[in-house]
C-alpha cells in the first residue's frame, strides 16, 4: 500500500468493518501495532456498521484504537447520546461519514428523482424512502430559510459543530461540490439555536437494509 501512495507512512491504518467479537482477537491489534513500531502507520482505526454506534463502546473502554469512523448527520444523531461522550473521555479521533446523508441532505433530491443505471441510491431511496426523505428534508429547509442557510452548508456544519467529532468525510461528486464543502468548513459555528432546532429533526431508521 505505501509504494502504491508513494509515501513513508499512513497517518490512519482503518479497518472496516468492526465486529465487537474482534475485542477478544488479539491478532489483529498486535499487527497493527507492529506496525506502528515499525514506522508504517501512525494510528489505528475502525469504522463502525451502518447505525450502530453503540457496538463499539467496550472497544472504546480498552483503548485499543485511536480513530473511529460513524456515520453522524442531522437524521441520525445517534452517535451522541453514549459513543461520543465516551470517545471525548477516552480521547478518542471521531470520524464522521455520511454527513449528507447519500444526497438525502442535500437539499437536490425530489419525489420523482432517479438515478443512473448502476446506481445503488436507487435501491437506497427505493419507493416511499425517497418521497419521505425529502419531505423531511424540505422541512428542515423551511427552518433554515429564515437564517439564510442551505440544508447542505447546515448539514456538513451541524457534523463540525459537535466538539466530539475530528474530522468528516463528505461525498463530492464534482467541483462545485468541493467548493461548496469548503467554504462551510470554513464557516463560523452554527449559530446555537440554530442547532438546538435542527437536533429536533433526528430521524432513526435504516436504508442500508
Amino acid at each position: 500500500s505505501l509504494k502504491h501512495l508513494d509515501c513513508d507512512v499512513l497517518d490512519v491504518q482503518q479497518l472496516h468493518v468492526w465486529s465487537p467479537r474482534w475485542l477478544a482477537d488479539h491478532e489483529w491489534i498486535d499487527t497493527l501495532r507492529q506496525l506502528q513500531l515499525d514506522g508504517k502507520i501512525r494510528s489505528i482505526g475502525v469504522s463502525l456498521n451502518d447505525h450502530e454506534p453503540d457496538t463499539a463502546l467496550d472497544l472504546v473502554r480498552s483503548c485499543t484504537v485511536d480513530t473511529l469512523q460513524v456515520i453522524f448527520n442531522l437524521f441520525d444523531q445517534s452517535p451522541t447520546t453514549r459513543l461520543f461522550p465516551l470517545a471525548k473521555q477516552h480521547k478518542i479521533g471521531i470520524i464522521a461519514r455520511c454527513p449528507f446523508d447519500e444526497g438525502g441532505l442535500t437539499g437536490t433530491l425530489r419525489p420523482d428523482t432517479t438515478f443512473p443505471g448502476g446506481d445503488w441510491r436507487s435501491d437506497y431511496f427505493r419507493g416511499e424512502r425517497l418521497v419521505e426523505t425529502v419531505h423531511r428534508a424540505k422541512a428542515l429547509e423551511a427552518l433554515l430559510a429564515p437564517y439564510g442557510h442551505t440544508l447542505a452548508d447546515t448539514a456538513l456544519r451541524f457534523v463540525l459543530s459537535d466538539d466530539a467529532v475530528s474530522t468528516v468525510i463528505p461525498g463530492m461528486r464534482r467541483p462545485e461540490h468541493v467548493d461548496a464543502n469548503v467554504r462551510a468548513v470554513q464557516a463560523p459555528p452554527l449559530p446555537q439555536e440554530v442547532l438546538e432546532q435542527v437536533k429536533a429533526h433526528a430521524w432513526a431508521r435504516n436504508f442500508y437494509d
